[in-house]
């Protein structure tokens, strides 16, 4: 059960969505934003063979910078209006091969505090036939509320 997060940013999606469109690297990996809600972000990624590491998995280093970008993104959303997010630390566990036809990346704030905020994210492989998702990764991150110094939500 996700917890219920009151935003302390009225505008908080659209910080998020502007946010994230200025993430050159997800615009690089063709990435999606397809959920923004208070402390839940929600990232898709079609297969492309450009992220493919040389087993035909999608490589783990990509897994790695969605799942980090989904629990910024969902920690942002809780944090203050003219707030950045930076990562402190992320712990990925790589749990099956990533192989699907699509990508979930799910980022959850588990317990926001004024300046860290822990999160949690898992990345699931979907078929495209209708087939229970496959669970590949899981990371355990905190986040850092950052008020100016030149840093944008």
């Amino acid at each position: 059960m996700h917890p219920t997060f009151e935003p302390r940013n009225p505008d908080f999606e659209t910080l998020v969505r502007d946010g994230f469109a200025r993430q050159s690297l997800m615009r690089t990996f063709g990435a999606r934003l397809e959920t923004v809600e208070p402390g839940l972000v929600v990232l898709t990624l079609g297969l492309d063979p450009a992220l493919l590491q040389q087993h035909g998995f999608l490589h783990g280093g990509v897994s790695g910078a969605m799942l980090d970008t989904a629990c910024g993104f969902a920690a942002l959303s809780l944090m203050s209006p003219g707030a950045g997010v930076l990562t402190v630390e992320y712990k990925i566990n790589f749990l099956a091969p990533a192989r699907g036809r699509s990508f979930r990346f799910e980022g959850r704030v588990i317990r926001p505090g004024r300046t860290l905020l822990r999160t949690e994210g898992a990345a699931l492989a979907m078929d495209g036939n209708g087939e229970t998702p496959t669970l590949i990764a899981t990371v355990s991150a905190t986040m850092m509320c950052v008020q100016g110094q030149g840093i944008v939500g």
